[in-house]
C-alpha cells in the first residue's frame, strides 16, 4: 500500500489542509501532491491485525470486547439497540446519502482514553507507540519556526521527538494532565490498547449513533444549535483559525475529559476536544451500499476513519464537530489532537 508521509492522508487528516464549509471534491487540494513536497513517498505495510467487532451471537466475555448486559463495565455506559438515520444532506458529499441503520446494543467509554489510562497500559506491557518507533510525528506550529511544513496548511510541521508523552514536541509534556485524552496515538496503537483492555474500537455507525444521543437527525450531540443561548457545549476553536483562539469556552488547547454536559446517552466530549479513531476503513462512497444492520465498514482501504472533531475546529476552518462529519487518516499516523474511546459488545445471557 503506497501511503505518503507515514500514512498521513490529507484528504482530511482531521482537517490538516481543507476542512471548511462543505464543498465539491474538485475544490479540495490534492493530499498526495501536498505531502509529496514535504517528505516524499514511502511504502508501509498494511496493518496485519484488525480489530473486528464481536459478533452478536457470542455468549461469553471474550478478547474482542464483548460482555453481558447484566454487568456494565466501570466507566462505560449502555448504548441501547435501535435504528437511526446516519449521514447528512447538508454536509460533505461523503456524508450522503442519509440512510437507515439498525444496531445491536453495546457499551461505550463515557470519555476518551486518558493519559493516565494509556500510561498504565504502557507500564504493564512495555508497548512502544508508532510515533516512538519513528521518533517523530506531526505537530501544531502556527508560527515561523523552521521545519518541514505541510504545503497548504503550514501551521502543521514535522516534529522530531513528538510522542504521546510529548504531544507537540519534546519541549511539551503531559505532567499534571492525567485526566486529558491521550494523543499522538495511531489507529494501530489504539487497537493494541483495546486488545489489552478487552474492548474494541467502535464502528463508524456505532460512533455516530452514540454521538447523536437519541436525538433525530441532529447536527450536534446536544441538538441542532451550536451554542444554545450562547453557551459553549464543547471545546472548540474560538476565533479565526489558526492564529486566534480566545479560549471563550474555557480552554486553550486540549481540555480534561468531562468538562461539558454529557449527551442523551451519558457520553462526554463526543464533539470537539480530540478526534477519535473508529474501526472502519474510509470509503467516500460506502454509504451508498452499506448494509442496514450493524455495518462494519469496507473490507479494505488505505486510511481509517476518525470522528468528532477537535479543539482546533472553528467556523472558518473545520466542521468536524458535527455528528455526521467524517475525518480520515493513515492507520500509522498520530497527531496532537487525535485520541480514541472504546466499546464492548452487549451479549444476550
Amino acid at each position: 500500500m503506497k501511503v505518503l508521509f507515514r500514512g498521513f492522508a490529507l484528504v482530511s487528516l482531521t482537517c490538516l489542509v481543507a476542512c471548511g464549509s462543505p464543498s465539491s471534491d474538485s475544490q479540495k487540494p490534492d493530499p498526495e501532491e501536498a505531502l509529496r513536497a514535504l517528505s516524499g513517498t514511502v511504502t508501509i505495510v498494511t496493518p496485519a491485525a484488525d480489530d473486528e467487532p464481536a459478533t452478536a451471537d457470542a455468549t461469553t466475555e471474550n478478547e474482542d470486547g464483548a460482555d453481558s448486559e447484566a454487568s456494565a463495565p466501570e466507566g462505560m455506559v449502555l448504548i441501547p439497540s435501535g435504528t437511526f438515520k446516519m449521514g447528512a444532506t447538508d454536509g460533505f458529499a461523503h456524508e450522503a446519502p442519509v440512510h437507515e441503520v439498525r444496531l445491536d446494543a453495546f457499551y461505550m467509554d463515557e470519555h476518551e482514553v486518558t493519559n493516565a489510562e494509556f500510561a498504565r497500559f504502557v507500564a504493564e506491557t512495555g508497548y512502544v507507540t508508532e510515533a516512538e518507533q519513528w521518533k517523530w510525528s506531526i505537530i501544531f506550529a502556527p508560527d515561523d519556526t523552521p521545519g518541514q511544513r505541510v504545503p497548504g496548511a503550514e501551521w502543521w510541521k514535522r516534529g522530531d521527538g513528538a510522542t504521546w508523552r510529548h504531544p507537540n514536541g519534546p519541549e511539551t509534556n503531559i505532567e499534571g494532565q492525567d485526566d486529558h485524552p491521550v494523543t499522538q496515538v495511531s489507529w494501530n496503537d489504539a487497537v493494541a490498547y483495546a486488545k489489552w483492555a478487552g474492548k474494541r474500537l467502535p464502528t463508524e455507525a456505532e460512533w455516530e449513533y452514540a454521538a447523536r444521543g437519541g436525538l433525530e437527525e441532529n447536527a450536534y450531540p446536544w441538538g441542532e444549535e451550536f451554542a444554545p443561548d450562547g453557551e459553549d457545549q464543547a471545546n472548540t476553536w474560538n476565533g479565526h483559525f489558526p492564529m486566534e483562539d480566545s479560549g471563550k469556552d474555557g480552554f486553550l488547547g486540549i481540555a480534561p475529559v468531562k468538562q461539558y454536559d454529557p449527551n442523551g446517552f451519558g457520553l462526554y466530549d463526543m464533539s470537539g476536544n480530540v478526534w477519535e479513531w473508529v474501526h472502519d476503513w474510509y470509503d467516500p462512497t460506502y454509504y451508498r451500499r452499506s448494509p442496514k444492520e450493524n455495518p462494519q465498514g469496507p473490507e479494505m482501504g488505505q486510511v481509517k476513519v476518525q470522528r468528532g472533531g477537535s479543539y482546533m475546529c472553528a467556523s472558518n476552518y473545520c466542521l468536524g464537530y458535527r455528528v455526521s462529519h467524517r475525518g480520515q487518516s493513515g492507520a500509522d499516523s498520530g497527531l496532537p489532537h487525535v485520541g480514541f474511546r472504546l466499546v464492548k459488545s452487549v451479549l444476550a445471557d
